[in-house]
């Protein structure tokens, strides 16, 4: 029962009662608006959700979710479809038409408290404090999931109003803004200032999508600029606020979408709208003593729709709250008037006046003005009986319509069907009957009806279990299911009225069918033979002269009621008639059925075809049958007509449904006992051939681990048998192996002994040649020592000779000292050179020589190892050979050199008799110099060319002198030269016995090396 009262500024107030006995409050939890703005739809804690068409002044209860729900949007792109996200984190979409499940969307594991559709409504956006998920609401099918850390939380996810970007607000103050389509990240706001300490909880946005507002448990407002990405304005709401609730833009018409009036929801329960420009208190709605939990504004920005802290719903007039805004400014001339005959008191006079703001009245009960009610819109397919008109409808009325007509609209067919038979909607006592399960019975109902919709099936198998838990017998009963079927068929999207029909139907159109369980109402069959004797004895002879009885012609239209002969259309059309009139009806219908089709029938005359017509649909007009039922009605006399057997209408009763006994106790019970005894042997029986089964399991799985077993003890029989012979034969061939080892250790140790004996031998004999090498090479030396001696004493000859000569040279060539000193220098150093270049030259030699000879001895070794002994003999005797020559070489050379010896000495003797007379001819020359230069000084005008003819004459007279002089000259270079020449030889000598004496060292040391590697190896 919805109570609707007007006050000022306040179009309606809804509050939801129940209308038990005890009657209470539903509270409304949410609301929201459609897209034009003239529609909202609320849900309460109940789960009841409710279209409330402003513009037509009507409400419709749309969908029952039996759970309290948690957000709403009511703007997609299919007008007539809405989202509710429920308290088991679950999002459903209805259509409030059809009153239909849409789709059921899962994937939150917290409660959904946002939900957010795009400016197209293809895409919808539903948040969590946990993640945010975005959905296509063509498909009904997630696309992406943000997820974030438990530590963050998510404060609110949302599309920009027309735009494709996505906002997405977070518990750190962090805001980033994401690409619709490909989810790229655009931008993030900068953290806001440091001095401001408010953490953001709720969130608003302008029309036009540039301007962002946030709040949270403060008094201060924070408005972003999206597109300079910035904080550009901090408002300080009054004091009596402490925090934010609750954030929402007043649309006008004519901003061009950039809001300026901002809604305000404190923690007061009032909501105050400011002008975030001028920062200017318009005005505001709700008090301290009737809050506001939460508000949403038409998208045309005429309504505000707010749920108030008692439960029920407020809805405003924008138009009214800022009249007095736009009011024109007060005329300038003013009336004086006189005072009336009451005399104001001074209280009256004074009134608050406020800057900037309207104040809103107070609301007193005298303000309720009127009350008015809202038609219901009856377009759906299940209506409460509290949704019925207050005057209710009249039985007879809607009988003259029905016969007018034939048949109800179908737009309120379900509401006049309710309302016949009087349904109590218990929802309570159907709760506990659902809660009892499927019913044993109907376990497997899908193998005997198998239908294609499983929706369907469910619901027909829910609601035959509850009719069983409801009354034993129609757990037995074989034909519920297909009187059942056409009334769960119909009324699929609302069990508990299917259910209240389904059972109204059996109490009072199925009276007396039960009395003769199991078998067919005989009595009521009976009834119906009574009257077709006496309306058509001709037809019923035929049936009886094809032994045809009731039970074919008649039973099967009753358990089946007509839904196997008629049409959807047919049907309905015969139920309105059926459920308007008394339980006797039915039985009519059968007889106007078979009287309608009495041509047919006559000519039949098998029991199949029979069968076959009364099974199948029939080309039958279902209105002359109707209208043949309501013949009979009245013609049929007293005594045979059902109404006198049958009960009038009695309906079903409130709080909890009646006992339902009306059938042999005794036979159900029986039958319901052997069926239990049965049920039990059955499963006695499947218990036991389990066992049997899992023995007989256990014995072949046991049967085949034994073959396996064996099969496996076979393999390792012959892997076994396998590894032995192996091993013999490997242990044969380690046999084999050493004794081949140990000959061969035999005669390496043989040969090793024969090369000991062999090294020694030439050991001993190499130490012997040393030796004798060592003597020869001492007898050198000491004749190199002898001759060294020598070489000595003429050397300190020569130097002493050198001496005086280089004495007489500086007295007599001192003028030319310096010239031959610089010649005698430079001669000195290119000798020293080219003696340490011919030294360095002939040790490059030498190294190279060696080096070259030492890698071709190596490589020698390796491949002569066999002949080395046989090579140091051969080499020894080469040596000595050698060694013969070099001493031949030595003793011709001491010969020559003796010979040169004897030569240098005569040149030596003449050498110094041309010296003497060279001496001799410079101390003249030195004279008559001196003696020229004196008389010169004593008189320099004296003419020179005497003596320049003297000169002449000298020099004539020395030529003699002068080679004497110059042969002098020759002797000490020729005999410097000879001395050079004698001191090479020396040297050569001494370097080819340095090199004999290092060739033999060398292969000392080979000879010596490759008698100890044999010994080696035999270690």
């Amino acid at each position: 029962m919805f109570g609707f009262f007007f006050f000022d500024r306040i179009i309606v107030n809804i509050i939801h009662n129940t209308s038990n006995y005890h009657p209470k409050v539903l509270r409304f939890l949410n609301v929201a608006f459609d897209g034009t703005g003239d529609c909202l739809i609320a849900g309460d804690h109940q789960g009841n959700i409710y279209v409330f068409d402003l513009y037509g002044n009507r409400f419709n209860l749309v969908q029952r979710t039996a759970q309290a729900c948690t957000a709403l949007a009511f703007n997609l792109r299919r007008k007539s479809e809405f989202l509710v996200a429920l308290a088991d984190y679950s999002i459903k979409c209805f259509d409030t038409v059809t009153k239909e499940l849409v789709s059921w969307m899962r994937g939150h594991e917290s409660s959904v408290f946002s939900i957010s559709v795009h400016a197209s409504g293809k895409y919808a956006i539903t948040t969590s404090s946990d993640t945010a998920q975005l959905w296509d609401l063509d498909t009904f099918q997630r696309k992406r999931k943000l997820n974030i850390l438990r530590s963050v939380g998510i404060q609110k996810v949302f599309f920009l109003p027309l735009s494709n970007t996505i906002l997405s607000c977070f518990k750190d103050n962090s805001i980033f803004a994401w690409e619709c389509d490909t989810l790229f990240c655009k931008y993030q706001l900068p953290a806001p200032p440091e001095s401001s300490s408010i953490l953001y909880k709720v969130f608003a946005v302008t029309r036009d999508g540039r301007i962002l507002a946030a709040g949270g448990k403060s008094n201060h407002l924070h408005l972003w600029c999206l597109e300079a990405r910035q904080l550009f304005r901090i408002i300080q709401m009054p004091t009596k606020v402490r925090a934010i609730r609750h954030l929402e833009f007043l649309p006008d018409s004519f901003d061009a979408g950039s809001n300026q009036v901002l809604g305000v929801l404190s923690q007061d329960g009032i909501m105050r709208f400011i002008n975030i420009q001028t920062c200017k208190l318009l005005f505001e709605i709700g008090s301290l003593d009737e809050g506001i939990s939460s508000s949403a504004i038409s998208p045309h920005g005429r309504y505000i729709a707010s749920i108030m802290e008692n439960g029920s719903l407020n809805i405003y007039s924008v138009q009214a709250l800022t009249q007095e805004i736009n009011k024109p400014p007060p005329p300038l001339v003013k009336v004086i008037e006189d005072l009336p005959k009451n005399k104001l008191s001074s209280s009256d006079l004074k009134r608050k006046v406020t800057s900037g703001r309207v104040q809103q009245p107070a609301k007193s009960r005298e303000s309720k003005i009127q009350t008015r009610i809202l038609k219901q819109d009856l377009t759906g397919d299940f209506e409460s009986k509290k949704n019925e008109l207050p005057d209710g409808l009249n039985k007879k009325r809607l009988q003259i319509l029905l016969k007018g007509y034939g048949e109800y609209p179908t737009k309120y067919r379900m509401f006049i069907w309710r309302s016949l038979l009087q349904l109590p909607e218990n929802h309570t006592a159907f709760s506990s009957l659902i809660d009892k399960g499927t019913h044993v019975a109907f376990l497997n109902l899908q193998k005997k009806y198998p239908i294609k919709s499983r929706k369907l099936l469910r619901v027909l198998q829910r609601t035959l279990s509850a009719l069983a838990h409801w009354s034993v017998i129609f757990s037995d009963t074989p034909y519920l299911p297909l009187l059942a079927f056409p009334f769960v068929k119909l009324f699929q999207n609302n069990q508990l009225i299917c259910f209240e029909v389904i059972a109204t139907l059996i109490i009072n159109w199925c009276q007396h069918w039960f009395e003769y369980f199991p078998n067919p109402p005989i009595n009521i069959l009976s009834m119906i033979e009574n009257v077709l004797a006496f309306h058509d004895k001709e037809l019923l002879q035929h049936f009886i002269d094809h032994d045809i009885t009731s039970q074919l012609y008649a039973w099967p239209l009753l358990e089946t009621v007509f839904s196997e002969v008629l049409t959807r259309e047919e049907w309905l059309k015969l139920f309105d008639n059926i459920f308007s009139n008394h339980p006797s009806f039915l039985l009519m219908t059968v007889v106007a059925y078979n009287m309608c089709s009495r041509a047919p029938l006559l000519n039949c005359n098998l029991k199949d075809d029979f069968e076959f017509f009364f099974h199948h649909r029939n080309n039958l007009d279902i209105n002359v049958v109707i209208r043949q039922v309501y013949h009979l009605m009245e013609t049929t006399p007293t005594d045979i007509h059902p109404d006198s057997m049958l009960n009038v209408f009695v309906a079903l009763t409130k709080g909890q449904y009646p006992v339902f006994n009306q059938y042999p106790k005794f036979i159900v019970d029986y039958q319901t006992q052997e069926q239990e005894r049965i049920r039990n042997d059955e499963l006695d029986y499947l218990r036991e051939r389990q066992t049997v089964e899992d023995m007989q399991a256990k014995v072949d799985q046991q049967r085949v681990e034994d073959e396996a077993w064996y099969q496996k003890q076979e393999l390792l029989r012959q892997a076994e048998e396998t590894r032995r012979e192996m091993l013999l034969q490997e242990e044969e061939k380690m046999i084999q192996q050493r004794q081949r080892l140990a000959a061969v250790k035999r005669e390496l140790k043989v040969k090793e002994m024969h090369l000991q004996d062999a090294a020694r031998r030439r050991f001993l004999k190499l130490q012997q040649d040393q030796r004798e090498m060592e003597l020869r090479r001492l007898d050198d030396e000491i004749g190199r020592k002898n001759l060294t001696e020598n070489q000595e004493a003429v050397a300190k000859e020569m130097r002493a000779d050198a001496d005086a000569y280089r004495r007489k040279v500086d007295l007599e060539e001192h003028m030319f000292h310096k010239l031959i000193e610089a010649g005698e220098t430079q001669s000195q150093k290119t000798q020293k050179v080219i003696k340490e270049n011919l030294a360095k030259a002939e040790q490059a030699c030498l190294n190279t020589d060696w080096q070259i000879q030492s890698l071709h001895k190596q490589k020698c070794d390796d491949l002569q190892r066999n002949k080395c002994y046989q090579e140091v003999a051969k080499l020894l005797r080469e040596n000595r050979r050698k060694e013969i020559e070099i001493i031949n070489a030595m003793v011709e050379e001491e010969a020559k050199k003796w010979k040169e010896a004897e030569g240098k000495e005569l040149r030596l003797k003449s050498a110094k008799k041309a010296s003497a007379l060279s001496d001799a001819s410079r101390k003249w020359f030195l004279k008559q110099e001196i003696n020229a230069a004196v008389e010169h000084a004593e008189n320099p005008c004296h003419k020179e060319e005497p003596r320049f003819q003297n000169e002449q004459e000298d020099s004539s007279c020395l030529p003699r002198t002068s080679q004497l002089n110059d042969s002098s000259e020759m002797d000490p270079s020729t005999q410097i030269s000879l001395n050079r020449r004698a001191v090479e030889w020396d040297t050569t000598g001494q370097n080819l016995i340095e090199k004999v004496r290092n060739l033999r060292q060398r292969l000392t040391a080979q000879a010596r090396h490759r008698c100890q590697t044999p010994h080696l190896l035999a270690a």
